[in-house]
């Protein structure tokens, strides 16, 4: 699936990703291919994903995440 996390400064990636975890408000979820349409806001935490290069991880003060077709939106604060 296609994974970009934005913040109001820069795209801090754009690629693709196996999974990805968030810290969403009602509670911390994993997205995986194939995943249903959602969209949630995010709590302070860490977004941990894995690429072709690895597992990552961003720490964010919240935001909002996307989901739709295999695309995941992850605007960041």
């Amino acid at each position: 699936m296609t994974l970009k996390i934005i913040s109001a400064d820069d795209i801090m990636f754009q690629g693709d990703a196996s999974v990805v975890h968030l810290p969403g408000t009602m509670g911390a979820f994993t997205v995986l291919p194939g995943h249903a349409s959602l969209i949630s806001t995010l709590t302070p935490g860490t977004v941990r994903y894995t690429s072709a290069d690895g597992e990552h991880s961003v720490k964010i003060e919240g935001g909002i995440v996307d989901v739709d077709s295999d695309i995941v939106s992850v605007c960041i604060y």
